[in-house]
């Protein structure tokens, strides 16, 4: 069993369209090779970054097969397309999720209770779904804040860790305090901690997390993947470089998903920066097109300046 397999930079990965809104499968093969050209160590397919509320069940089951099929094993895939409301209905998605060859299957926090209801009743909701996901994948559970952010109690995440079958939180709390407690709760366990916050990702890092999975991977998954890879051995380049990143990451403000994949299209990976999530119609007449673009260019030079 490879304890390894869930460290690492991880991109939430996005969904490119045509202009008609339907899924540009070319645009995200290209997608696909420059995550892996940066040398990221695992991609998250199906998330809210690839717009899974706006997609349909079967469309996010051939997503998710596409991605697994192009990435040929080389680094590991994990994936959630839980979106539905109804319990039967989402059992349903994640044990067809479970059969489409990624290494886990990643639970959303907000599906498995409704706002204001308890804790007790999102972790007794998250059992029984633990119980009916073959376990020839591995688990995990991601703390999207769309319809609403529910955080995991510290209840839920010790027994996420006590159960051997989870691997994988995409954590966002953005609190350090709290990173520290979860990883208190989850040391000696299987469960490595995802944190999607670049605000606190070099401290947590510094603490033990294990992994950054955030959508500033969709600009300079490079600079994330050296911060992880040198931050013991090279410290005072990688605090230079994560106050970079933490002020970088502050434009995920600015439209996004539209403003990366306005940059993707730049690039020459996508053929639009259409999205279903909102209208894309538009963002090209904002100051935010020129505010990402000095964004990274600011983090081209920065590369350059400490020779990483």
């Amino acid at each position: 069993m490879n304890e390894q397999k869930y460290r690492g930079i991880w991109p939430v990965m996005l969904t490119p369209f045509t202009e008609q809104k339907e899924i540009d499968w070319t645009s995200l093969e290209r997608l696909i090779e420059w995550y892996l050209s940066a040398g990221v160590h695992g991609l998250f397919a199906d998330c809210q970054s690839s717009e899974m509320f706006f997609l349909s069940d079967e469309e996010s089951l051939e997503l998710v097969k596409f991605v697994v099929k192009c990435v040929k094993g080389r680094v590991p895939v994990v994936a959630s397309g839980h979106t539905a409301n109804a319990f039967n209905h989402q059992r349903e998605q994640l044990i067809k999720m479970s059969d489409t060859g990624v290494d886990a299957v990643i639970l959303i926090s907000n599906r498995l209770a409704l706002a204001g209801e308890n804790d007790a009743l999102a972790l007794e909701n998250l059992q029984r779904l633990t119980l009916d996901v073959p376990k020839h994948v591995d688990l995990g559970i991601y703390e999207c804040p769309f319809p609403y952010k529910r955080l995991l109690s510290e209840e839920t995440v010790a027994w996420c860790a006590q159960s051997g079958r989870y691997t994988f939180i995409k954590d966002t709390c953005c609190s350090l305090p709290m990173i520290k407690r979860r990883l208190a709760l989850t040391k000696g366990s299987r469960l490595h901690l995802a944190n999607a916050n670049s605000q606190t990702l070099l401290s947590s890092l510094q603490e033990g997390c294990q992994a950054y999975s955030g959508v500033m991977a969709n600009f300079h998954p490079e600079l994330y993947v050296w911060l992880y890879e040198n931050f013991q051995t090279q410290p005072e380049k990688a605090q230079r470089l994560a106050d970079y990143l933490s002020t970088a990451a502050l434009a995920e403000n600015l439209d996004y998903p539209v403003c990366a994949k306005s940059f993707q299209q730049q690039i020459g990976n996508f053929s639009t920066h259409t999205c279903r999530v909102r209208s894309s119609q538009g963002y090209r007449e904002t100051f935010f097109p020129q505010a990402i673009d000095s964004m990274v260019q600011l983090g081209r030079d920065i590369q350059k300046t400490l020779a990483i």
